[in-house]
């Protein structure tokens, strides 16, 4: 099956439409995340997506090339526990149509064959129940909470852990699907 989504590195050239797509999405985004809102903010997000620490993936309907969202792989840590954090959000007009799971998807192919690592943690407030779905249809497993783990909006918010390694990964995504 061909995907709907291509997934490229964020850049400098994605600047002006990342901005603009996250400002039209304020009300999907909110309380979950609170992503850059600013020239500021993008430059701060790409000085902090270098490749080695973080890869921030622009995620783009295949058709039309529109920004449908942003996957980001976070705190990559190498030698014995060759692991990333990731995050995730979509875009308003392109929500609701699956194409986040298949980015999402697509960057757990690449961070496990490209980019070797072993563990993908996602950090999931519980009342996200969009997100929460999203992570067990690829199969991640639930193995914790986190009471007040993450403050996003100013709040310190409780989180679910949620993890897939990359041979449970290869081993259910034989299909390439």
């Amino acid at each position: 099956m061909r995907t709907r989504v291509t997934i490229t590195k964020v850049c400098a050239d994605d600047r002006a439409e990342l901005i603009a797509a996250n400002l039209a999405s304020l009300s999907l985004h909110e309380p979950w995340v609170q992503p850059f809102r600013d020239e500021t903010g993008f430059l701060t997000y790409l000085a902090r997506c270098d490749g080695e620490r973080s890869v921030g993936f622009v995620v783009r309907e295949w058709t039309t090339g529109q920004i449908a969202g942003v996957v980001n792989l976070n705190d990559i840590v190498r030698g014995l526990f060759q692991s990333a954090y990731l995050g995730y959000y979509g875009v308003s007009g392109l929500n609701g149509r699956g194409l986040m799971r298949e980015a999402v998807g697509l960057v757990l192919t690449h961070a496990f064959t490209q980019m070797d690592l072993h563990r993908i943690e996602a950090n999931i407030q519980p009342a996200n129940s969009r997100s929460v779905r999203l992570v067990e249809s690829l199969g991640f497993r639930r193995e914790g909470y986190s009471p007040r783990y993450l403050r996003i909006g100013g709040e310190w918010r409780d989180h679910e852990r949620w993890a897939i390694l990359s041979d449970e990964w290869n081993s259910g995504r034989a299909d390439g699907s």
